[in-house]
């Protein structure tokens, strides 16, 4: 599989400000924490349950020169987003950027066959989980701040019927960030969504990794002739994190490769 692995120059564009990614322990918000550390930001990894993992991405930021720090959460729980900012507020006084990035997909499943109870997970990791950590992370985001949500290309092109439920938690989130961009204008503070399309992480490795011809078809639908990797996605985060994007905010940033063309 044809992959993208060059890593861009640290520019340190993001020194002296503060991140926490959700899910950075992992997949695409890996790869975003290391992509924030890289360019100079305090990290916040945060994870549900793998420590080892959440530890191996902070380490390999401060081996890359950069600083971070680890916060457990368990979400779609009571109580989730009070303990991730208690987790937080232990190391940090403050923060600058906040990446709601944790989700789950509840695997590949039809309209018919899902369960209230696969539903209720889905929605209460991947849309209620980030409407409150945002809520309660407001009063610790500064002015000028950043907040990125990770959607889906599922969104906007139409999702599969195995994954309808998965899309619908993500058609929430776009809505999420269009109108709270609105809402927190005035304190200079930018929202936006990033959507990937299918992207090889071990989400989707049961599938794609496994069958040359899923990798083959992935790579037909977008004109760059490949399949996404998290870094793809890091750095579309990274432009979104910086004062690049000072003037971009409650938008949809198309991050399939061009799969949706």
């Amino acid at each position: 599989m044809v992959s993208s692995t060059a890593q861009p120059p640290a520019t340190k564009r993001l020194a002296g400000r503060t991140a926490l990614v959700t899910g950075g322990s992992r997949g695409i918000g890996r790869a975003i924490a290391e992509r924030l550390g890289r360019e100079g930001a305090r990290v916040g990894v945060h994870f549900g349950g793998d420590a080892t993992a959440a530890k191996d991405t902070a380490t390999a930021i401060e081996a890359a020169g950069g600083t971070a720090f680890t916060v457990q959460a368990r979400l779609g729980k009571a109580g989730d987003a009070e303990g991730l900012w208690s987790a937080f507020d232990a190391q940090a006084d403050g923060l600058d950027i906040l990446v709601n990035n944790a989700g789950v997909n509840g695997g590949q499943v039809r309209p018919a066959e899902v369960t209230p109870e696969a539903f209720d997970h889905l929605f209460a990791v991947n849309t209620k989980a980030p409407f409150f950590i945002t809520q309660q992370g407001l009063s610790r985001l500064r002015d000028g701040g950043r907040i990125i949500n990770v959607s889906s290309g599922l969104t906007r092109g139409g999702a599969a019927p195995d994954l309808l439920a998965y899309a619908m938690t993500k058609g929430a989130i776009d809505v999420f960030t269009m109108t709270l961009a609105k809402e927190l204008g005035a304190r200079a503070i930018t929202v936006n969504a990033v959507a990937p399309g299918v992207v090889d992480t071990d989400m989707n490795a049961d599938w794609l990794r496994a069958s040359a011809e899923a990798q083959a078809g992935v790579s037909a639908a977008s004109p760059l002739g490949r399949v996404g990797v998290p870094d793809d996605i890091a750095g579309v985060a990274a432009f979104l994190a910086s004062e690049d994007s000072r003037w971009v905010t409650g938008q949809w940033i198309d991050a399939t490769g061009g799969a949706l063309f």
